[in-house]
């Protein structure tokens, strides 16, 4: 039985290893009638239909907007153009919280509760590294361009009112969002701070002095009641107190934390969860099914919004201008990252063509530079990992998510790189600390940030608190943010797609195991009655029984012996090779 058992295990790990490199004679048992395979540009043509259809959206909605401006259209018109984009947006939208629930309690369920701590631990460390790279990355582009003219300085007092923003209160404000009160809450609001006047006894004064002005007024007095008023007004401070309020929107933080902990503990409990598994695994696999019928949307909807986007932006030429070499610098860093710095780590830690990968993800990087938001193209992002690249189920339901709302690579170099230009702007001189403290906070405030367009405009303002720049020179950069937020949503899609296949690679042995363990399962199961083992195994004390993963349904597994198991196949085959 222990022979059979150990040639299944081979058998199992020499077929995950991939075939050994013999060719195959053809087959003679295969039906005449069988369907050909296409070949040629037919082939690369049903490969690629859906980014030829994506990319053409693209460029439709660039050359209607650029050709529909000369004529000056009323606004009732521009939304008409964008209303099908709007529709298109709030479709995808609307798939989210079906998709990242079921993705993450079905991903977590599959592994066990180590496994979940592991794979989470490297992909923190992943996301904080590469946001740390990416806000240092920016700071060494603004400096070294300079893109920050005096010349550009407003002052526009519009937004004068310094907003009391505080990194504190963004990381707080994080804490508060991971751990919700209420679950249902949490699906159409999340918390954030904010500053109200503190009521004092001079305000209360202040408006009984009010009521009495308009009683005497009716009367024909009141000069002296109006005097004592206004002199309260000069004595009174405005004093600002914190307020915890709730917002509208998503709090996909807090909904991602609750299933990945349900999912770790339903995977413990073993069968008598499997029909829960199941049930959000079926969910998961209709969701998808869902969003490729509505990837064919996708011409109309893209340019729509971009069409839209560009027509609704006044005196586009002259913004461009004014703030072309802010655009640069981004750019130039998005550049240096999706093509340079992405396609080493992936290539250092994968040990695969990285371009052949980047090419497999041009289509959700296409929809989400034209909707900005990397939550938007979470669906498409699904269907490309699992279905054209490959990827381990396992993993991308388990990182994608949780990549959607705390990785934000593009994120971190655009705060890193605005708050600098700022303080050019404003004619500050930035010592070493103020470099390291704007490292640091837009770092933070990145991974805080939410993945909706136009976030990091406010996530500025906690940067810009820190090395106390003017807050009200961020109104100069709403006129390009509508593109410049495109340019960085796709580091942060890419990012997640990456850290998902370094943490597949480096989950790899692990994963081997889990699987392995499910093949000895399996043996154990039919060849035990009922497929159950009761209590103890013969010789093995509760000590060692506590050292090793229980399975479901009180089968035991040693978890070491199987990684063993796996070293030492893998050793036999680099030897063979």
């Amino acid at each position: 039985r222990s022979m059979e058992k150990s040639e299944k295990f081979s058998d199992y790990l020499f077929a995950k290893m991939g075939p050994p490199n013999v060719t195959l004679p053809p087959k003679t048992t295969e039906r005449s009638d069988a369907p050909l395979e296409l070949t040629g540009y037919r082939k690369w043509l049903s490969d690629n239909l859906m980014l030829l259809v994506t990319l053409s959206g693209v460029l439709l909605g660039v050359l209607l907007g650029l050709s529909l401006r000369p004529l000056q259209l009323h606004g009732d018109s521009i939304m008409l153009i964008s209303y099908p984009g709007e529709l298109f947006m709030r479709v995808l939208k609307l798939m989210i919280l079906p998709l990242v629930i079921s993705s993450l309690i079905a991903g977590s369920a599959s592994l066990n509760a180590k496994m979940n701590g592991k794979i989470a631990l490297r992909t923190l460390i992943y996301f904080a590294s590469t946001s740390l790279f990416n806000a240092a990355l920016g700071i060494a582009l603004v400096l070294l361009i300079h893109p920050g003219n005096p010349d550009l300085h407003t002052t526009d007092e519009r937004a004068a009112d310094r907003k009391a923003v505080k990194l504190l209160d963004s990381l707080l404000d994080l804490g508060r969002n991971v751990f919700p009160d209420n679950l249902f809450q949490a699906s159409i609001q999340q918390a954030h701070t904010v500053y109200l006047p503190k009521p004092s006894m001079l305000r209360s004064l202040n408006e009984t002095l009010n009521d009495t002005a308009l009683a005497l007024a009716h009367a024909g007095g009141g000069g002296g009641v109006e005097a004592q008023r206004q002199r309260l007004e000069e004595l009174e401070e405005v004093v600002l107190v914190r307020d915890v309020q709730y917002r509208s929107g998503t709090n996909t933080l807090g909904i991602v934390f609750f299933c990945l902990v349900f999912g770790t503990f339903l995977g413990t409990i073993g069968q008598k969860g499997q029909v829960v598994v199941d049930f959000f695994a079926a969910v998961f696999e209709v969701v998808m099914k869902m969003v490729t019928c509505v990837m064919w949307m996708t011409p109309l909807g893209i340019s729509s919004v971009i069409a839209g986007k560009i027509l609704s932006v006044d005196n586009l030429s002259l913004v461009m201008a004014q703030l072309v070499w802010f655009i640069i610098t981004v750019a130039v860093g998005v550049v240096i990252y999706q093509l340079l710095v992405m396609q080493a780590i992936y290539f250092v830690f994968v040990r695969r063509n990285p371009f052949k990968f980047y090419k497999g993800l041009i289509e959700p990087m296409l929809t989400a530079f034209a909707t900005a938001s990397t939550a938007a193209a979470l669906p498409i992002t699904f269907r490309c990992m699992n279905e054209k690249l490959r990827m381990d189920a396992r993993i991308t339901r388990f990182v994608l998510p949780i990549g959607c709302n705390i990785n934000m690579d593009g994120t971190a170099l655009f705060i890193a790189v605005a708050s600098i230009f700022i303080a050019q702007m404003s004619g500050m001189v930035l010592g070493f600390g103020e470099l390291l403290t704007v490292l640091l906070t837009s770092t933070a405030a990145s991974m805080s940030s939410a993945s909706v367009p136009s976030a990091a405009l406010v996530l500025l303002l906690v940067v810009l608190s820190a090395i106390d720049a003017p807050v009200q020179d961020v109104t100069l950069l709403f006129a390009v943010d509508w593109f410049v937020d495109r340019i960085r949503t796709t580091n942060n899609m890419l990012g997640d797609c990456y850290a998902a296949a370094v943490v597949e690679e480096l989950s790899r042995k692990e994963l081997m195991a889990l699987d392995a363990a499910a093949v000895n399962y399996q043996d154990l199961n039919a060849g035990t009655p009922n497929g159950h083992h009761g209590g103890l195994l013969e010789g093995q004390t509760e000590l060692e029984a506590s050292n090793k993963s229980v399975m479901s349904d009180a089968v035991v597994v040693d978890m070491s012996a199987v990684m063993n198991n796996v070293n030492l196949q893998q050793d036999h085959s680099n030897r063979r090779v």
